[in-house]
């Protein structure tokens, strides 16, 4: 990238870092059993509330003893299936037609990453009924208190219940679209290793692989915290416990644990570290060819970590040093290339490819222009890489 331009980048941060220091970014409190939700519901005052959710988690029942267990509480349900793998305005706008409509007053995000974006913008909606998802992009400030909020991810990758963060994609023209509030952070947290018992292997693989950037991009941008860092290797340490013991037995509840709390580490450490172009460059895998987010991710890491070079080879060395995947007095640039083995290692041990198997050439400089713009300036990333640097990562993911 020309000097110009990441002088302007640093420039950006150096203000974006004051106002990001200074917001008030909680976390929520967890609770270890899907049984405790009415009661925290209770607590919250809320009788009658909208359950966000998708096709796939109320075809697998996850919903059937919780909904029994709500109306013996006297809190009555809506559900609201329709979200999709990136979920649209149009689900955000559907979701709260059931949730206005059946005059809920609490709401219940019950899946991965996708559902918890569309429940977290739904919120906002209902809270500002006149300000369209268009105005609400960057960092928003809603003027009326979201209606409290319980999040249930049945995945561990995404994290999205411990982040001020929700992407959101354009019915038209498939254009990702991210909003952020310090009010996404929800009130509980829900992390039942029995919701994940059932995950097929593949989506097992993926969202690990998505936690695991999650706390790699925070440990090594330029706006990482001590806590950020501390989270992050916790993070780290679990996927590499964990990860592979859950893909390769499904009903281990201890390894589905382990990886819940792990996701939420990643969680907590990318919402004050924030992510890079693993992030951007996944963004547009999944926008432009529907690419699960998670698998999306995992390919391209590798690549970027590789490409960032010497800018990342103190910070990801001492990440690998800390985790045990490099051993201890390593030099910085043995012990990073180690880490960046590693994640090869363990992507190809369950199964995802080295390749974007639907990438074509000529769509590339279309998508390094829009990961360009998504991450310059707006991630704190350890070197800035223009769209035409980007476009040279790409075309190593052809297949």
């Amino acid at each position: 990238m020309e000097q110009g331009k990441v002088l302007e980048c640093k420039a950006y941060w150096d203000e974006a870092g004051k106002l990001f220091s200074s917001l008030p970014i909680g976390t929520p409190e967890i609770l270890d059993s899907m049984e405790k939700v009415p009661a925290a519901l209770k607590e919250q005052k809320v009788s009658s509330v909208c359950v966000v959710t998708d096709k796939g988690i109320l075809a697998a029942g996850l919903l059937d003893g919780l909904q029994a267990a709500l109306t013996e509480a006297g809190i009555a349900t809506a559900i609201y299936d329709g979200v999709v793998p990136n979920p649209t305005v149009a689900n955000v706008e559907a979701a709260r037609e059931v949730y206005l409509s059946h005059q809920c007053n609490g709401i219940l995000a019950l899946g991965g990453g996708s559902v918890m974006d569309c429940a977290k913008v739904m919120a906002t909606r209902v809270a500002a009924p006149d300000t369209p998802v268009m105005d609400m992009l960057g960092l928003y400030a809603p003027q009326s208190p979201l209606p409290p909020f319980i999040a249930i991810p049945t995945t561990a990758g995404t994290g999205s219940e411990t982040t001020i963060a929700a992407i959101i994609t354009t019915d038209e023209d498939h254009r990702k679209l991210i909003v952020m509030a310090v009010e996404f952070i929800p009130a509980y947290a829900v992390l039942d290793p029995k919701l994940t018992l059932g995950l097929p292997k593949a989506i097992t693989a993926a969202t690990g692989m998505d936690a695991l950037a999650h706390a790699v991009e925070s440990y090594i941008g330029t706006f990482r915290t001590e806590y950020s860092d501390a989270k992050a290797i916790e993070a780290v340490q679990g996927v590499k416990a964990y990860l592979k013991r859950a893909y390769d037995n499904g009903a281990d509840e201890a390894a589905r644990e382990g990886m819940l709390l792990a996701s939420h580490n990643a969680g907590i450490s990318f919402t004050r570290g924030f992510v890079g172009y693993v992030h951007s460059i996944a963004h547009t895998l999944g926008s432009v060819y529907n690419m699960p987010h998670g698998l999306a991710i995992a390919i391209t890491m590798p690549y970027v970590l590789e490409a960032c070079g010497e800018s990342i080879y103190e910070s990801l060395g001492d990440l690998a040093i800390r985790c045990g995947i490099a051993p201890a007095g390593a030099q910085d640039k043995e012990a990073a290339l180690a880490f960046i083995d590693w994640v090869k290692e363990l992507n190809a041990s369950m199964g995802i490819p080295s390749v974007a198997d639907c990438l074509k050439e000529e769509d590339i400089p279309a998508m390094a222009a829009m990961a360009d713009e998504e991450a310059n300036p707006t991630y704190p990333v350890p070197l800035r890489m223009d769209a035409e640097e980007l476009a040279a990562i790409y075309r190593k993911m052809l297949p």
